[in-house]
């Protein structure tokens, strides 16, 4: 499984406008339902928060990978974002988070919702990774990054 097999760069948003958890997971369901990806990105938004209330999804290392499983749909979706100046999101480590990948899964699909989140755990474990996240000037940039990345593991 590779994660560019379900980000595309129209699903990067270079920089979140967004400065609370909620408000991070709103900018992400409304981004989801402008490209008609989510038919309903209020419904998204509860499942994200209920998510949340069983524990952070703020992993550290200024990376959080909020994700839940909505009904109808029939793939998974993945989209990224960026915080330059972080956000509090609970994280493991107490630290803002600034790099932000949402996966969203169809209700009926747990091994493959479980698969994308070691993917993308993975990715994000180098060092080297995160700062070319937070250094990339634009979205095309941070596709880059990501695809490289994905192709190395």
């Amino acid at each position: 499984m590779k994660i560019i097999d379900y980000l595309s760069p129209q699903d990067i948003v270079p920089t979140l406008e967004a400065d609370n958890l909620e408000d991070v997971l709103r900018e992400f369901a409304q981004h989801l339902g402008s490209l008609k990806k989510v038919k309903d990105p209020e419904k998204l938004v509860e499942i994200l928060l209920e998510r949340e209330k069983l524990g952070s999804t703020g992993i550290g290392n200024g990376v959080a990978i909020p994700h839940g499983r909505l009904p109808g749909l029939d793939k998974i979706l993945v989209a990224f974002g960026r915080s330059p100046s972080g956000i509090d999101f609970h994280a493991h480590d107490d630290q803002p988070v600034h790099l932000f990948f949402l996966l969203v899964a169809p209700e009926e699909s747990a091994g493959a919702h479980l698969k994308a989140l070691a993917r993308i755990s993975k990715i994000l474990k180098s060092p080297d990774c995160r700062r070319a996240l937070m250094e990339s000037a634009n979205g095309e940039k941070l596709f880059e990054v990501i695809s490289q990345e994905d192709e190395r593991h």
